[in-house]
């Protein structure tokens, strides 16, 4: 059985907040009962809002967090179509909750007006939508090191996050000296990793970057080469260097 997507939305608010209806909406904890005396400082608030699919919309779960000082005190479960209390402090607010007819109904029908709804309006940006990479190649140098000993391989601004990348020697695939960074999201919708292959460059190798994506029909492989003569440089492709901003 796939894992189900999801989809999570959060609200947060420093000090205390009433309880509020709209998905996101920050809710405060109970006022301190009489003889007791408050607490004083900030403390924060969260709710986190969540869509969970499972091929697509067969089915829809929808569950919704509410959090303080990072402890879950309790979260409502459309599953379950109630408000569960996770921590003894957060078993009055549930049972409070519960009580409304009104309260219940609203967030059980959140289901379709929260997760069906924002599925359908952000399948085509989200799960649809596809950014080839930029492919660049350029030698490294260790600052205790006179010459190259690694190559670069730069692929950035792509979209979904999977990307495949492999080192090729004179046609060859290289793998075991080849390091990868983690992909990092650029915060634009878009991603980037960087790919090293360690190795001394010689006189007539050649190297081949190649990039799989599913934006691209096919490979894009950025090649470079210590020329026979002359100085190290590049061949086929554009740009040796890292991207420009």
């Amino acid at each position: 059985m796939p894992a189900p997507a999801l989809w999570r939305l959060g609200g947060c608010g420093a000090g205390r907040e009433e309880a509020g209806d709209g998905e996101g909406a920050p809710r405060g904890l109970p006022a301190p009962r009489d003889g007791l005396p408050a607490h004083t400082g900030v403390f924060l608030e969260r709710v986190e809002s969540e869509c969970q699919y499972l091929n697509g919309m067969e089915r829809v779960r929808f569950v919704e967090r509410y959090i303080h000082n990072r402890e879950q005190l309790l979260h409502f479960d459309s599953d379950v179509g109630l408000y569960v209390a996770d921590t003894p402090l957060g078993e009055p607010q549930a049972q409070n909750d519960n009580s409304k007819p009104e309260r219940l109904e609203y967030k059980r029908a959140a289901v379709d007006r929260f997760c069906r709804h924002n599925y359908q309006a952000l399948t085509p940006i989200v799960t649809e939508r596809k950014v080839p990479p930029k492919v660049r190649v350029a030698p490294v140098q260790s600052g205790s090191l006179p010459q190259t000993d690694r190559l670069a391989c730069y692929v950035t601004g792509f979209y979904p996050a999977e990307v495949e990348v492999k080192w090729f020697q004179n046609g060859r695939e290289e793998t075991e000296r080849v390091v990868s960074t983690d992909v990092i999201p650029n915060g634009d919708w878009t991603y980037q990793v960087l790919v090293m292959l360690e190795t001394s460059p010689r006189r007539g190798d050649t190297y081949t970057c190649q990039v799989e994506h599913v934006s691209l029909q096919q490979p894009v492989r950025q090649r470079w080469g210590k020329a026979l003569r002359g100085p190290l440089g590049r061949e086929g492709g554009e740009g040796a260097g890292p991207p420009q901003p």
